[in-house]
């Protein structure tokens, strides 16, 4: 079997213009951000508009308390609590420092509670609750939600309590941090909106949500802060502008007002500076595999459903790409069975990978064909060749 390949050339729906960037840059069309690290993705396409350090292991600070709600929103979907399990307040919770929804001892707060306590007040207390009201202990929550994240493919995360609390191996990578609010916006909208509530009172004290610019008009609707010496100060968001939504997390930053302005940088960067196109269509023929002992001598591979991209609206009209399969494909091979895929070249991105589906069926063949492939074999055989000679 071979890798094969093969350069396309597609026209994209879009009329963009040929631009030159000369200044050192950290994204497309010569966006420059301030952040130490950064990761922007459009969610519907799932388009990397921005990668800077992503993958990097960092103090994630409050950030981390993403996983926690994560973690309690499975518990609430699966029926192990409700809204309206009440949940009690340790010694060691009571005694947390830092940002706090300041619960008391005899408080019996309920999940919904907890849930706005984290989401708004970013309460270190509110998150050791739940916790330990999840796993008994903030030791076992961490190892459980480190095995869970695991599972989503947060790969560059370690979880070492509930908070965010400085530790030097409790570390997310901006990647992972993005992967997480993207998973919570899709599998669970009915509670994404808590990430958005603008305040909330609790033993007669009232606190303002730390996220910046809810309600200016960029879009920005949820998700989490973060800041210690280590980590900067943070952000993990996402906006929504007519019928795309983008999420982001970036760090590094000195001040309130940096986080606040990068913010808004990088949502207006990145719903004005890409357009969406299309890159295929699935009545398309991209091209024709070889098939090894089939009714067919060739199986036509194209996408499984329209593939779209974000490009640089300074760009080009035409976008390189590439089909990547592993053949002689072997027969029998039925239509949509995922056969390959199609790479494409982003002008200063990342490539993004679509996967190619059979576009029709191929039956194994007959007799005669197999024993001609048998003849072709024994005739490579007896010249000193190879079986992979014929492929």
């Amino acid at each position: 079997m071979f890798r094969h390949l093969a350069t396309l050339v597609l026209a994209t729906a879009a009329a963009l213009s040929i631009g030159n960037v000369t200044q050192a840059q950290d994204g497309p069309g010569g966006f420059v951000t301030r952040a130490t690290s950064a990761y922007v993705v459009d969610l519907g396409t799932g388009t990397v508009l921005l990668n800077k350090n992503a993958e990097q292991p960092l103090p994630p600070a409050s950030m981390s308390k993403l996983m926690t709600l994560e973690m309690l929103f499975e518990a609430i979907k699966e029926g192990r609590v409700s809204l309206n399990t009440p949940f009690s307040v340790s010694q060691r919770a009571y005694e947390m420092g830092g940002s706090r929804m300041f619960l008391e001892l005899r408080d019996r707060p309920t999940a919904e509670e907890l849930i706005r306590g984290i989401a708004i007040m970013s309460g270190n207390d509110a998150a050791v609750v739940v916790a330990e009201g999840l796993a008994g202990t903030e030791e076992a929550y961490a190892r459980m939600a480190t095995q869970r994240a695991r599972e989503m493919g947060m790969s560059n995360t370690t979880i070492m309590n509930a908070s965010g609390w400085p530790d030097p191996n409790h570390l997310m990578s901006k990647r992972d941090l993005v992967t997480l609010a993207a998973f919570m916006i899709k599998e669970h909208p009915e509670f994404y909106p808590y990430l958005s509530e603008r305040e909330f009172t609790w033993n007669g004290i009232t606190q303002s949500n730390r996220v910046p610019l809810l309600g200016a008009g960029v879009g920005l609707d949820g998700l989490k802060t973060g800041f210690t010496s280590a980590a900067g100060y943070s952000l993990t968001g996402s906006a929504q502008q007519g019928g795309r939504r983008i999420v982001f997390a970036f760090g590094g930053l000195t001040n309130e007002l940096e986080r606040r302005q990068e913010a808004e940088s990088i949502i207006n960067w990145a719903f004005r500076q890409f357009a969406e196109v299309t890159v295929a269509q699935p009545d398309k023929v991209l091209a024709e595999a070889p098939v090894w002992l089939g009714a067919a001598d060739t199986v036509p591979l194209v996408v499984a459903a329209e593939a779209r991209a974000l490009v640089p609206a300074i760009g080009s009209d035409t976008l390189n790409a590439r089909v990547e399969y592993d053949g002689p494909l072997p027969a029998p091979i039925a239509r949509g069975d995922i056969l390959g895929k199609l790479v494409v070249e982003l002008p200063e991105m990342d490539p993004i990978s679509f996967d190619l589906v059979a576009g029709a069926d191929v039956a194994e063949g007959g007799f005669m064909v197999r024993a001609q492939a048998a003849a072709l074999r024994l005739i490579a055989l007896a010249r000193g060749g190879s079986e992979t000679a014929l492929n």
